[in-house]
């Protein structure tokens, strides 16, 4: 790959085309069974290797840059995705994502272990490492399923919604777990230090930490409105902020940052709304809209990286046939077990188990726990599989769910329409 002033040229076109392609085009992409993410794929696999070998991307060399682009998407989708769940803490809404974020994604880390060892040969640490960084769907990927708007109380779109917000936090414990079995984290006697640090201490404290983060700086901005009526406030400084302190300080005080995230968002969305309910028309409009426009535009931006990225260490190599069979052993098989194991059909009412069961999309959170663990001292084999296993079920996900999204949710509104239309014939007879 060539650099200087015309690679840069290079990279500023081809970034500035797909923005304005994908803005002028989002309209017709909705009505067609195809994704930006599949586009952005389909680009970066073309600039690698096996095409125009433009960009050549082996992630084992470029680790560091990975991580922190990958995290720092995740970073803002799960904040994106906690305003947009409006439903009060408690309501019955939210049993179906914290059964699947608890109850299917254990039974998917299981499973995506348990297949890693008979058909990919795969030792078993290595295995449990493989379920761990599988088990979170996407809260980026996924927004063609996930809520719209606050506004939008669709139980399926909840569902999915909520369960990727929750289980990219809580898959980290258990990739914690497998680093402990290959030795490379300590457990403690007999798992002890596993148990009440990593995973009781990490899920409590990291949404302790979120819902105090996000509590106190909606009551700090209420205060200064009131003392100050006609201040001005930096939203995108405000977002950002709220994003890295609560991180911040999950991470030092050994909580789960992703959780703490979230639970900021959720945090800030609850006070915004307990507070509109009383306040006087004059006052300054609550915080999380604007705060969510600019968020979702962040959220757009590294999701073109990222999935170019992706694309481009297709193409270069980092796929593999065994994970072509574990993408076919995740979504037909895995996925589907995982969420009539979590998901009770009464719990499910107005978001059937069938397509919840299809749209376990994984993506971004994958790629960066996978990067995450390529960053410890092991053997360039080993991370290399692992790698391209993961790359190659993102990569078939992107295409899959993004194939199917468009009819099948067409699907799905046609049949809660009709089922709507059903009560009503019966409620007036």
């Amino acid at each position: 790959m060539t650099h200087g002033p015309r690679m840069a040229a290079f990279w500023f076109v081809l970034v500035g085309g797909l923005l304005i392609a994908i803005a002028l085009l989002g309209r017709l992409l909705d009505r067609m069974p195809v994704s930006p993410a599949m586009i952005y794929l389909v680009v970066g696999f073309l600039l690698g290797p096996a095409v125009f070998n433009v960009l050549e991307l082996h992630p084992l060399r470029e680790l560091a840059l990975l991580e922190v682009i990958t995290e720092i998407a995740l970073l803002i989708a799960l904040f994106t995705v906690g305003i947009k769940m409006r439903v009060p803490i408690g309501d019955w809404r939210w049993g179906p994502p914290l059964r699947l974020a608890t109850v299917s994604m254990g039974v998917t880390i299981a499973g995506v272990a348990l297949a890693a060892i008979v058909l990919l040969d795969f030792e078993w640490p290595l295995a449990l490492m493989l379920g761990a960084v599988l088990a979170p769907t996407d809260p980026v990927l996924a927004s063609d399923v996930q809520l719209r708007s606050p506004q939008d109380r669709d139980t399926l779109r909840f569902g999915l919604t909520g369960e990727g917000g929750l289980n990219d936090g809580t898959a980290f414990p258990f990739v914690l777990l497998a680093l402990g079995a290959m030795g490379l984290h300590d457990l403690g006697f007999m798992g002890w230090r596993w148990l009440t640090i990593d995973l009781a201490w990490g899920i409590a404290g990291g949404l302790a930490i979120g819902f105090l983060v996000g509590s106190a700086l909606a009551r700090s901005v209420r205060l200064l409105r009131a003392w100050h009526r006609d201040v001005v406030i930096f939203d995108e400084f405000l977002l950002l902020g709220v994003i890295a302190l609560s991180y911040g300080i999950s991470l030092a005080l050994g909580a789960l940052g992703f959780l703490a995230v979230f639970a900021a968002g959720l945090a800030l969305r609850r006070a915004d709304d307990i507070h509109a309910d009383a306040k006087a028309p004059a006052e300054k409009p609550p915080l999380t809209p604007s705060m969510l426009n600019v968020n979702e535009q962040l959220e757009r931006i590294v999701e073109v990286a990222i999935v170019l990225l992706v694309g481009a260490m297709i193409s270069t190599g980092y796929w593999s046939m065994p994970g072509l069979v574990m993408a076919a052993m995740l979504f037909f098989v895995i996925r589907p077990l995982s969420v009539w194991a979590g998901i009770r059909e009464a719990q499910g009412v107005g978001a059937p188990r069938r397509f919840l069961a299809w749209f376990g999309i994984r993506g971004i959170g994958s790629v960066y726990y996978a990067v995450y663990f390529a960053g410890f001292e092991l053997r360039d084999e080993i991370a290399t599989n692992l790698l391209s296993v993961v790359f190659t079920v993102v990569a078939a996900s992107i295409v899959l769910h993004g194939v199917s999204a468009t009819p099948l949710m067409e699907l799905y509104r046609g049949r809660r329409s009709a089922g709507s239309q059903r009560k009503v014939s019966l409620s007036d007879k």
